[in-house]
């Protein structure tokens, strides 16, 4: 075990349950019932746009499954073949804490957390399901965004920093909606690491004609999260497997899982190929909870390419990514590892708090550092995440 006790924390990666009014409270009259909750069967779904989701199994979160109840399957696998029941166990009833800042505030110093990133639970099923209606999607996005600022504040305390969402298909109204929540504390957003909808198909976030909306997150001087989500890549899953299944990121399948990373690597890649991190080369830019192991296949890959076709990059794309991308991959990962492969500044410490597959108790992750150095150690836990976010690297409580 380390005997370092006192590295501060700053997590990349905690998460909010959103409350029922969440996607509804705020979404204008002339969308009322786009969103809606129905009884089915004696269980609670969500509706979006009149079809039933299976997104996410309980999205009132009024019961939730324990947090870290998957440690043990993540670090050991399941060797004795135990059920999903079996693994998760009886669920647990929300906390405060999970619902609204005061309490997450007095939780965290109980566990012993500096800082944390705060993303949202039920927004990742939100753009896919509303992509050929880009209005509607701008208008769902700002009512969680509402909701968010009036119920967690966009920084609470300086130690909770909940993420707006940004979504991008109106360049326009994506710039508004960066300005409205910068102006109202942001010092972080989301944004779904996927294709652009537009009426015509979709486009990179990449392309110049996103410029002036990367200009201004450059200007805000604001971190770009880009947390897992529902990319809309379930469309190639379903080619494979005969059918038009929604992704359903809680029940595991084999050929899904085994290219869960396509979109973050495509996403990555896009920004480097397309040239918008050279065009904009103070963009920061933070890959959440999309694990890690797609980096050095791909580094090696821009090598190549670079070699091949330099005139097709603005730079050695190389360069780019390890100036620009920076990484908080699986918990369970060997995150030293991937501090030698894209450089100590640009790992970031992700517990995934408090969904059954983070940690049950974040700081925990110390321990699983043993052996890297005690510089790399206060980087990786909260040093990194703190320059990013221009915030002080210890909290005064």
């Amino acid at each position: 075990m380390t005997e370092l006790v006192d590295v501060p924390i700053f997590d990349a990666d905690n998460h909010m349950y959103e409350t029922r009014e969440a996607l509804t409270k705020h979404l204008p009259d002339r969308y009322k019932g786009a969103i809606d909750y129905v009884d089915v069967r004696g269980r609670t779904k969500i509706m979006v746009r009149g079809k039933v989701s299976e997104y996410i199994p309980n999205p009132t979160f009024d019961v939730v499954a324990r947090p870290g109840a998957q440690e043990d399957y993540y670090r050991k696998g399941n060797p004795e073949g135990k059920s999903r029941r079996e693994i998760f166990g009886p669920p647990v009833r929300c906390l405060p804490a999970w619902r609204e800042p005061k309490a997450r505030l007095e939780l965290m110093d109980e566990q012993g957390l500096d800082r944390t990133l705060l993303f949202p639970t039920l927004a990742s099923l939100v753009e896919e399901r509303m992509k050929d209606d880009l209005e509607l999607t701008h208008a769902a996005v700002h009512a969680l965004n509402e909701w968010m600022l009036e119920t967690w504040s966009f920084n609470y305390a300086d130690r909770i920093f909940p993420t707006p969402v940004i979504t991008l298909p109106i360049v326009d109204k994506a710039i508004e909606e960066l300005d409205w929540a910068v102006a109202n504390g942001a010092k972080v957003v989301l944004i779904r690491p996927a294709p652009v909808p537009a009426a015509s198909g979709s486009r990179s976030f990449a392309l110049p004609e996103f410029d002036p909306f990367w200009a201004r997150v450059v200007e805000h001087d604001v971190l770009v999260g880009m947390h897992a989500s529902d990319s809309g890549y379930a469309h190639y899953a379903n080619a494979w497997a005969g059918n038009n299944q929604e992704m359903l990121p809680f029940q595991p399948q084999a050929f899904r899982m085994l290219h869960q990373s396509r979109a973050i690597e495509d996403a990555v890649s896009a920004f480097i190929c397309h040239g918008a991190l050279s065009r904009f080369p103070q963009l920061k830019l933070a890959v959440i909870e999309n694990g890690g192991t797609w980096a050095a296949p791909l580094l090696k890959k821009l090598a190549d390419l670079y070699k091949k076709i330099p005139q097709d990059f603005l730079e050695d794309p190389v360069v780019v990514f390890k100036r620009n991308i920076h990484i908080s991959p699986f918990w369970e990962e060997d995150l030293g590892a991937l501090a030698d492969l894209v450089g100590e500044d640009r790992v970031l410490f992700g517990s995934d708090y408090p969904h059954p597959e983070g940690l049950a108790h974040p700081p925990s992750y110390v321990d699983e550092l043993e052996g890297v150095p005690d510089r790399v150690i206060r980087k990786i836990m909260g040093g990194n995440l703190a320059r990013l976010m221009g915030t002080p690297e210890t909290v005064v409580r």
